[in-house]
């Protein structure tokens, strides 16, 4: 192996096991419900990472509901510090005067989700709150509009249940610690 390959990834410890993500994800989706009744919310998420998610989530809402996606790519190295980013795909609904959800699979230090809210208000959206199934507040550099949290999640690298590791381990039914061999 040169110096400029990674090591191979694996997997380590199950963190959230597929039992516990189905029972949060079903809490979640009455919350929301509850909460949104009557008002008929656009649920928003970005590619590809929630996907799996979001797909468990809105099959647990029990109110009518919208459903959009952006995708987004980074600039490299200064988009981790700025949280940057270029669209890529824009959503396809109007969102002015209606109530968005945004959907996030893991929020860490928050820029890119901050650059992202920050956009769609521009919008003019009735309301605009965030559900993630994951939040890192060990890492979080900025405060955000978050009503819905799955788990509170370790400072940890996690793949699983759509979160992946150069395009791997995304198709797992649980979240698990990524261990890297030595």
């Amino acid at each position: 192996m040169t110096s400029t390959q990674q090591p191979p990834a694996s997997i380590g410890r199950v963190v959230y096991s597929e039992e516990a993500i189905r029972r949060r994800v079903q809490q979640l989706g009455e919350e929301i419900s509850r909460d949104y009744e009557g008002l008929h919310p656009i649920l928003v998420s970005v590619l590809k990472g929630a996907i799996y998610f979001v797909a468990d989530l809105t099959r647990s809402i029990r109110i009518p509901i919208h459903l959009d996606f952006l995708a987004i790519s980074r600039y490299g190295q200064e988009s981790e510090q700025t949280g940057v980013v270029r669209i890529t795909k824009d959503l396809d609904i109007p969102i002015t005067g209606r109530h968005v959800l945004m959907i996030e699979d893991v929020i860490d230090t928050g820029l890119t989700l901050r650059y992202l809210l920050l956009m769609l208000e521009r919008r003019q959206p009735a309301s605009l709150y965030v559900c993630t199934l994951l939040d890192n507040r060990a890492r979080r550099l900025v405060e955000l509009p978050i009503r819905y949290r799955g788990f509170a999640m370790p400072d940890e690298f996690l793949v699983g249940y759509g979160l992946d590791w150069r395009e791997d381990f995304r198709h797992l039914p649980y979240l698990a610690a990524l261990a890297r061999t030595p």
